[in-house]
């Protein structure tokens, strides 16, 4: 658990998704007055920058969680909307904060993990880890040029490269409907054919991990609202941060455990023509599931945050037992 600053007002940007609601609740369960800006307010809406303005004008933090999912099919239309969405309105933001009579002392941006090249050999970190290439690398590049492009000198940014975040609504609800059904052995890489359209707009996965070894950084939703609480109240602490558990694991372990606490002894493994057909189907793509993402938070570490869920397996069980609990009441 972390030290935790007093919160007056929180402006919350792009928080319709799973992790903007945990953390809205969070906050209001505090006494905290949150404003929210998207696309259809309520507090203030996107292309209205005065209004973004008026809202952060005397804010005590701003966290940034807009951007379209990636949860889709690279298209050109899908690709284009991805960066728009995170690049425009971090743009927006800065310009909002600019003309603030007293603008938010800090902003946290959403970044991502992915940022990193594909890591088999050692942990990325933020003073060590090499930024990779492709469409995702592509975007997450753009978004944090975008949030430290400007001189806003009152208010200290961070970017938050966050790993997959955990939790009762998280990316790991498909994985537990696999699970339960048998189906949840590892994801397996493999060879695969690309186009040339694919290979030019950095969107195909080339083939590396062997055998479900892919590494898999992960955050608990509990220690995203924890890291942020911390970052607020470290002012030494600004630019890229690595917001993942000190414990990374890999995806056959992740697939194992996950039928351990469901209690399902088999587990089907999935090989990469399967997924590659499966993601068309579902309007995925497959470098979700099979870049190896070892991604560990140095910076976060050296300045004395304890994680509140350092380990996978308390971590899943702890969601898991509460999505029964919630079940069983509803």
């Amino acid at each position: 658990m972390s030290e935790r600053a007093p919160v007056d007002r929180v402006v919350l940007a792009g928080a319709s998704g799973f992790i903007g609601d945990y953390l809205y609740a969070a906050f209001r369960a505090r006494g905290a007055d949150v404003a929210r800006i998207g696309r259809r307010g309520p507090d203030a809406r996107w292309g209205n920058t005065a209004a973004l303005t008026d809202v952060l004008d005397g804010a005590d933090v701003l966290i940034n969680l807009a951007g379209k999912s990636v949860n889709c099919r690279y298209n050109d239309a899908n690709r284009a909307e991805i960066l728009r969405s995170r690049v425009a309105t971090t743009t927006e933001l800065s310009r909002a904060i600019a003309a603030c009579d007293e603008p938010p002392p800090v902003w946290l941006n959403s970044s991502t993990a992915t940022i990193y090249r594909h890591a088999e050999d050692r942990p990325m970190t933020e003073s060590t880890g090499e930024i990779g290439t492709g469409f995702s690398v592509g975007v997450a590049t753009a978004w944090e040029e975008a949030l430290f492009a400007a001189s806003l000198p009152g208010t200290r940014r961070v970017a938050l490269r966050m790993a997959i975040v955990l939790g009762d609504g998280s990316a790991l609800l498909p994985l537990l409907r696999l699970a339960q059904f048998g189906l949840g052995g590892p994801q397996l890489d493999g060879r695969w054919f690309a186009t040339e359209s694919r290979r030019r707009n950095g969107t195909f996965h080339e083939f590396r991990a062997h055998g479900g070894a892919q590494k898999f950084s992960w955050v608990h939703i509990a220690d995203v609202l924890g890291a942020i609480d911390f970052l607020r109240v470290h002012p030494e602490l600004d630019g890229p941060v690595n917001v993942t558990s000190p414990h990374p694991s890999d995806g056959r372990t992740v697939m194992r455990t996950i039928r351990e606490l469901v209690g399902v002894p088999i587990g089907v493994p999935s090989p990469r023509w399967l997924l590659e057909i499966g993601a068309k189907l579902i309007s995925t793509e497959t470098e979700l599931i099979l870049k190896s993402r070892w991604v560990v938070p140095e910076r976060l570490l050296a300045a004395g945050y304890r994680f509140e869920y350092p380990d996978l397996e308390p971590a899943l069980r702890q969601i898991i037992e509460q999505r029964k609990a919630s079940s069983s009441a509803a």
